[in-house]
């Protein structure tokens, strides 16, 4: 397949597929990159996955994911999600901040607890050659999984830090329905902050526990091409990650999928 050169597959796209089999069929269909989770990489074996992506010639573009700096998650857990990213060869660590600290009310202060993690984490990451890679997640996940809900917010959390140890990612489904992110993702591009950019459509009804509602591209109401031209205006040049929580996906094919989302961004994004 054609056209295929900044595509990544972000491996929650098709989790159904075994890692090798994922592997084998990105290099059968010229897909350069995966972006993996640190669950199933465990699950395989840390150094089993880097050589098994390293000798396929494949490109690890992201590792999912680092945060949770304000429940469940400490430094240890996080400065191990960095040297899982090191090891496996990708740059770039993507976080969920979290949500709001058991039984608090303040968002505000469950941002300055982010902060002061980062203060913690940013500067080991660097000394392992990976940046951290701030995700915002949409306002619906506020309160359980991410107090950061806009790029604005983001930046503004990675601005303290040089631009390659703390950036942002740029995902259409998190993003989409702010007009204040256009504006957000040009400054993000002139500082050199955009870390990963990642695509998803957006569909509803949502379903139960908003999680798997992650459109198909071309399936929802995010104007995907608009969003790659934009970013890429914004003078960033690295991969194009496509990741899906999707039931309905899920219980399909895998390599059905993967064939589908590849043809899809041709036509939806390029």
């Amino acid at each position: 397949m054609s056209d295929l050169a900044r595509f990544s597959i972000n491996q929650m796209t098709v989790r159904q597929l075994p890692l090798p089999d994922l592997v084998d069929a990105c290099v059968r269909l010229g897909i350069p990159g995966v972006g993996l989770w640190r669950e199933p990489v465990a699950e395989y074996g840390l150094e089993a996955t880097a050589k098994l992506v390293r000798d396929a010639g494949l490109a690890v573009t992201t590792l999912c994911r680092g945060g949770f700096f304000t429940t469940a998650a400490g430094p240890d857990d996080n400065r191990a999600a960095v040297d899982e990213a090191a090891a496996l060869g990708t740059a770039t660590l993507v976080l969920v901040s979290g949500g709001l600290p058991p039984g608090g009310k303040d968002l505000p202060a469950a941002r300055a607890l982010i902060a002061g993690a980062l203060a913690e984490l940013a500067p080991y990451a660097a000394s392992r050659g990976v940046r951290l890679a701030i995700e915002p997640l949409h306002p619906m996940y506020a309160a359980d999984r991410c107090a950061v809900s806009t790029l604005d917010q983001a930046l503004a959390l990675a601005e303290p830090f040089p631009a390659a140890q703390v950036g942002v990612v740029v995902d259409t489904y998190h993003v989409w329905w702010d007009d204040r992110a256009p504006a957000a993702v040009a400054r993000a591009g002139a500082e050199g902050r955009i870390h990963s950019f990642q695509l998803a459509d957006w569909t509803t009804p949502l379903p139960a526990g908003v999680l798997t509602g992650r459109g198909q591209l071309g399936d929802g109401t995010v104007d995907l091409r608009a969003w790659r031209e934009r970013v890429d205006a914004a003078g960033y040049t690295g991969p194009i990650e496509v990741e899906l929580f999707n039931d309905t996906l899920w219980a399909r094919d895998g390599l059905d999928v993967l064939e589908d989302t590849a043809r899809r961004y041709v036509a939806h994004v390029l």
